[in-house]
């Protein structure tokens, strides 16, 4: 159990040098493929009639322990992640948008997109049950919690059909509505969760043992995941177990353009991303949930997890001790997509000058373990933007890592940026990112 908890932390601190999917570029007046993964209405303004993404990917991870500067002076982030009272929250995001295809007809547009998608997170660790696993600390620690904590991870593959059509258009207004149809190829997973986990720890000369003890546990994983979070190679599983998912984005968008008909004043846009759920169906899947109980003059041993790197493992441990019962147990699951609305605005301040507002906001809860995670974003960006090229800082407040600012170009199809990388650089940011992409339009 210690080396999947010091594995994931490490899994997020050796990608923070790579953080927001794509944000600045994703709302960019130069509109293609890239924005129609916000709002797939966005393809009714597609800048050109053809466009053929070649490669886009993004890495993004905020937590809300450690920052850029505790990287670059070193010590131990492991202690350092968990030490005080604040529950531990740490997600890692990467996507890959791989080949695709648009194209104009009419007042109609169409895109072929695929997408490989990563997520990893420690969601409302407690740190005193957690350096209890991690054997660092002596003495006592009572611990009552009313949330569901989670070590969570997965990998899905995605091909979407989208569709978008100009609504009405005239001289001065424009308004389009669009859809994405997305078949899900889930990948590998794995999930271990203790809701209202209540008991006390104790560590005497090494010797780490749980009493009074109260939780209600789920231990979820399907493919290579459940042979741990410590190998890499256990992350890059997507397409391979075929079709078992369907989700939908639904979006419309507004224009308000100059009298020229050059460009616009206002570009806006509402969507609802994410309706949908896939089912894991691997060989190995399992999903259990447990009751844990240890009473009286009981105790559990928690140095049997002492060097245990895979679920399996941690499952086997806790029905050898005894203390837990199976409430339930299911083959095949469920894991519903994270479902967000997003919305944003774009404004022709001057000349070549805009200012982008976005918006994203969940509507699932992370702390339920048939579910993927979202953050909470705002984002504001202010843009140089001509023809062929643009320069632009996103600065974003988030759910998990705060305040956030980067820079971004574009030249021509191209474009590379980071949404926290100012931040990183002049204080004490708990989130770091990076993307680039390339595509054509003809």
């Amino acid at each position: 159990m210690r080396k999947i908890l010091v594995a994931s932390c490490c899994l997020f601190i050796s990608s923070l040098y790579a953080q927001e999917h794509f944000s600045g570029i994703n709302t960019t007046r130069r509109t293609g493929i890239l924005n129609a993964s916000v709002n797939p209405a966005e393809l009714s303004n597609l800048s050109n009639r053809y466009e053929v993404n070649i490669f886009n990917t993004s890495v993004n991870v905020s937590n809300n322990k450690i920052s850029f500067k505790d990287i670059v002076n070193g010590g131990n982030l492991e202690d350092k992640i968990f030490e005080g009272d604040k529950a531990v929250n740490m997600r890692l995001d990467a996507e890959i948008l791989g080949p695709s295809f648009a194209m104009k007809h009419d007042k109609w547009t169409f895109a072929v997109t695929s997408s490989a998608k990563i997520k990893a997170n420690l969601i409302d660790v407690d740190v005193n049950l957690a350096n209890a696993v991690r054997n660092s600390f002596i003495g006592s620690s009572i611990i009552a919690l009313d949330h569901n904590q989670r070590v969570n991870a997965l990998t899905w593959g995605e091909i979407g059909f989208s569709a978008s059509r100009i609504v009405f258009e005239d001289h001065q207004h424009k308004f389009s509505g669009g859809a994405t149809f997305k078949l899900l190829f889930p990948g590998s997973y794995a999930n271990i969760a203790a809701d209202k986990f209540s008991g006390t720890v104790t560590n005497v000369l090494g010797d780490v043992e749980l009493t009074n003890a109260h939780a209600a546990l789920n231990v979820s994983y399907s493919g290579a995941l459940a042979d741990g979070f410590t190998d890499s190679s256990n992350f890059n599983q997507f397409f391979g177990n075929g079709i078992h998912g369907y989700a939908v984005d639904l979006g419309v968008n507004y224009q308000w353009k100059e009298q020229d008909d050059s460009g616009y004043k206002i570009n806006a846009g509402l969507a609802v991303r994410n309706i949908g759920s896939m089912t894991f169906k691997a060989d190995n899947n399992v999903s259990r949930n447990y009751s844990l109980s240890v009473e009286g003059l009981q105790s559990f041993d928690l140095n049997q997890f002492e060097g245990v790197d895979n679920v399996k493992e941690i499952e086997q441990i806790l029905i050898n001790s005894g203390y837990v019962t199976i409430d339930n147990t299911t083959k095949d699951f469920k894991i519903k997509m994270p479902t967000l609305i997003s919305a944003y605005a774009d404004v022709h301040v001057h000349n070549k000058w805009y200012v982008t507002a976005y918006m994203q906001q969940k509507v699932v809860d992370d702390t339920k373990n048939d579910l993927a995670t979202a953050q909470n974003v705002i984002t504001i960006t202010p843009r140089f933007s001509a023809q062929d090229y643009e320069i632009y800082s996103p600065w974003s407040s988030n759910e998990i890592s705060g305040i956030t600012g980067g820079i971004g170009f574009r030249l021509g199809g191209f474009y590379l940026g980071s949404g926290s990388i100012v931040t990183a650089l002049i204080n004490n940011s708990k989130q770091a990112d990076a993307y680039l992409g390339f595509r054509i339009g003809f």
